[in-house]
């Protein structure tokens, strides 16, 4: 059997060294080989959205929120089908057979998604249908349907829709002098046949809701039509049902014969040879313009739609009957809108970062901070501006300071951190900033911070060649009295103000020379010619970091073997790399403890007998979005903080090892070791947030252990853990800095 069968071409020539390693040491005469000991990597990826939804229906769970977990379950599947649906059936159709972890061809990938889809989407329906509207409801927010309006109502709102829709509406007819509209991606669309009186011929238009119209119209008390943001009681419309029932103002003189609802899914990959660009901007421009007429992969309607209506754009979309799928809930729009309704009663409280302790009084040199030692933040729990952005802004403003260097995979359109590097190279610094054009969805905001970056005096770069640039990092140079310094910030996330609120994401603000230098070497490689492949301490992607993990990995095996301490605690976004999990089961046989934390997708199956009983993984999904990573090996030593600790911006796939630009730094602080196996305990503690996953491949819903409810992690969950965590630590750097003050926690900031 070919010793690479089971995943694809690509995954096996990347990973081939570490598959033949994981074979040589194999403690038993299982085939590390065989399909059965993976899981599909779309599946997983279905089943990680299943327990997305779990939140929507958990009546623990604030009503608004579980609202905003049902849309982003919708919004998921829908990058799912952009992504990886678009993909299969691109590979499909240039006859490209690769085979997942779990030995299926592409056709058989395309065949096991659909019925778990369907199922997917009937939850969200019912989701919607019997548990959240119903609540809703009881709580005075009533969505009804136009058949619901007394006739005074029905003409308020037709008057309504004439003043505020109906020039905004723009009817596209198909006929011989028309050809059929270009449908963009996820728009909303009615397809309407017409016809005239007396006449047997049926015409065909097409109208688009238009993205600027609210999805949600709130009638109020008082008889007023507008935006449900501010409605507390009334009756809410979407503003399909209003449009459905008013075409008479669209199509005067017409009968409207049928009618459905429809919207359509394109794929978003860019294609690109990186051997044959010459420009790296101006292809991805010229991406961005093909992505547009991206080739449709899904089309939704609803139950009993035309049927004539539903031919005809299949036939002119060029679908067959398993690209249709039938969904009667709500849009991801809709329920966004509805989240946005002022009702705090139905949301979680309000959670205000904490100033970092350390930062909390060190004047304005926040450079003399880290110089002390190495300051570990750790995002949304404390905050993001109050370090990372500051750290970019003291840097720009400092005299002292010659060059700032940072790398931008994604940010916010007004992001701090631009008009930092802008005033610094305005300044006379040199400043240099790695740009990733290629950020999936963020590829049109990029493009555009790179030229605004560039008529600012600001050096930009797009990287490398065939790889993406996924790192997280940022260098200033500073002189100092002794001659140059380096402060570095190496993270697990973005520099994102927006999603620094949303997701849990990791700092390390370090003057550890040998941590800098490393960090020079990489901005040099990605903005020079340099081949350097030797690095201090810091693990680089694609140069070192396999290989490094492997020797990680490999030397617990030997611990283990020997009698000594013996473990592996990973926590990350996903787990695919098959050169990876075929060391981990190794080193399972071996005796090695392992702990894995994963959010999302999993292509590992823990607790097979004989192969994975030494691993246990586990997701947490709840209030923030998990996206740390954290990376623990024993070293033998019994005392964890005695081990390896290392975070960084990779997870344990394929492309993140091979295929991007990636860091991974050490944690050698013993505190901020300390406040990560914090974090670590309190992932595995959590009955509350997380699942388990099952020899089978299937995740259980965790619940607490028997005893009485108090305010461990267990019962809290990790995210109201830490968030309480971050509270007594910035109660206590309040206490040390001034004794006079007597703090209360529950008078913390946080509504």
């Amino acid at each position: 059997m070919d010793s690479h069968q089971g995943i694809t071409q690509s995954d096996a020539s990347s990973s081939s060294q570490g598959d033949l390693a994981a074979n040589d040491i194999t403690t038993n005469s299982l085939d590390l080989s065989s399909p059965a000991l993976y899981q599909g990597r779309d599946v997983s990826w279905l089943r990680f959205n299943e327990r997305v939804l779990a939140e929507a229906v958990d009546s623990s769970t604030p009503l608004l929120e579980r609202v905003k977990f049902l849309s982003i379950s919708l919004s998921n599947l829908n990058e799912f089908f952009m992504k990886r649906i678009a993909l299969l059936r691109k590979r499909m159709e240039a006859d490209v057979d690769r085979v997942s972890h779990d030995g299926l061809t592409v056709r058989e990938q395309i065949e096991a998604i659909r019925p778990i889809v369907e199922t997917l989407q009937r939850n969200q329906e019912s989701c919607w249908s019997e548990q959240l509207r119903p609540k809703l409801a009881s709580e005075g927010v009533h969505l009804i349907s136009y058949d619901q309006l007394e006739a005074g109502e029905r003409n308020r709102i037709s008057t309504w829709c004439h003043a505020n829709v109906f020039p905004i509406l723009t009817p596209l007819a198909v006929d011989p002098g028309h050809r059929f509209p270009f449908i963009s991606n996820l728009s909303h669309n009615l397809g309407v046949l017409l016809s005239q009186t007396g006449r047997s011929e049926r015409l065909f238009a097409r109208l688009k809701i238009p993205d600027s119209l609210p999805r949600l119209i709130a009638i109020r008390r008082d008889g007023q039509i507008g935006e449900i943001k501010d409605a507390k009681e009334a009756r809410i419309l979407t503003i399909e049902e209003v449009i459905r029932h008013n075409l008479g103002l669209v199509f005067p003189g017409l009968d409207v014969v049928d009618l459905m609802s429809f919207r359509v899914t394109r794929g978003v990959g860019l294609d690109m040879d990186d051997d044959e660009v010459e420009d790296l901007l101006e292809s991805v421009e010229a991406s961005l313009r093909i992505r547009r007429l991206a080739e449709p992969v899904r089309l939704e309607t609803r139950s009993h739609s035309s049927n004539s209506i539903m031919k005809l754009l299949q036939e002119e979309l060029e679908l067959e009957n398993t690209d249709v799928y039938i969904y009667d809930g709500p849009s991801e729009e809709t329920l966004d809108e509805l989240y946005s309704i002022d009702r705090p009663d139905l949301k979680e409280n309000h959670w205000r970062p904490t100033l970092p302790p350390r930062l909390r009084s060190d004047g304005d040199n926040i450079f003399a901070t880290i110089r002390e030692r190495d300051i570990l933040v750790n995002h949304p729990y404390e905050s993001f501006t109050a370090s990372i952005e500051r750290f970019i802004a003291a840097a720009a403003s400092d005299p002292h300071v010659l060059a700032i260097k940072q790398t931008l995979y994604r940010t916010s359109a007004d992001s701090p951190f631009i008009s930092s590097l802008i005033k610094a190279a305005q300044d006379g610094k040199q400043v240099a900033c790695l740009v990733e054009l290629r950020a999936r969805f963020d590829e049109d905001k990029n493009v555009h911070l790179a030229r605004q970056l560039e008529k600012n005096g600001v050096h930009v770069a797009y990287g490398v060649v065939g790889l993406k640039i996924h790192s997280k990092c940022s260098l200033v140079v500073r002189r100092e009295q002794d001659g140059l310094q380096c402060y570095a910030h190496v993270g697990t996330g973005n520099y994102h103000p927006g999603t620094a609120q949303l997701y849990t994401d990791l700092g390390l603000l370090t003057c550890d020379q040998k941590i800098t230098d490393d960090i020079v070497s990489v901005f040099n490689y990605l903005t020079g010619r340099s081949l350097n492949r030797h690095y201090h301490k810091i693990l680089v992607a694609p140069v070192t970091m396999r290989d490094e993990f492997y020797s990680l990995i490999d030397a617990e095996m030997m611990h283990a073997k020997a009698g000594r301490p013996a473990r592996i605690i990973a926590k990350m976004n996903q787990l695919e790399d098959i050169g990876i999990i075929q060391r981990l089961y190794a080193a399972s046989q071996a005796g090695v403890k392992i702990t894995l934390i994963v959010r999302g997708f999993c292509c590992l199956r823990a607790g097979i007998p004989g192969l994975s009983e030494n691993i246990q993984v586990l997701s947490i999904i709840g209030r923030f979005l998990e996206h740390a990573r954290i990376f623990h090996f024993s070293a033998g030593k019994e005392q964890p903080l005695d081990g390896h600790w290392f975070i960084g911006s990779a997870d344990w796939m394929s492309r993140n090892l091979s295929n991007r630009v990636e860091v991974i730094t050490p944690v050698e602080d013993q505190a901020a070791r300390q406040r990560l196996l914090r974090i670590l305990e309190v992932s595995a503690a959590d009955r509350r947030d997380s699942w388990e996953m099952k020899s089978d491949g299937i995740y259980i819903k965790r619940t607490p252990n028997d005893g009485s409810e108090d305010g461990s992690p267990e019962w809290v969950g990790s995210f109201e853990a830490l968030c309480q965590d971050a509270i007594t630590a910035s109660d206590t750097a309040k206490r040390l800095a001034d004794p006079e003050i007597t703090v209360n926690p529950l008078d913390h900031p946080r509504g």
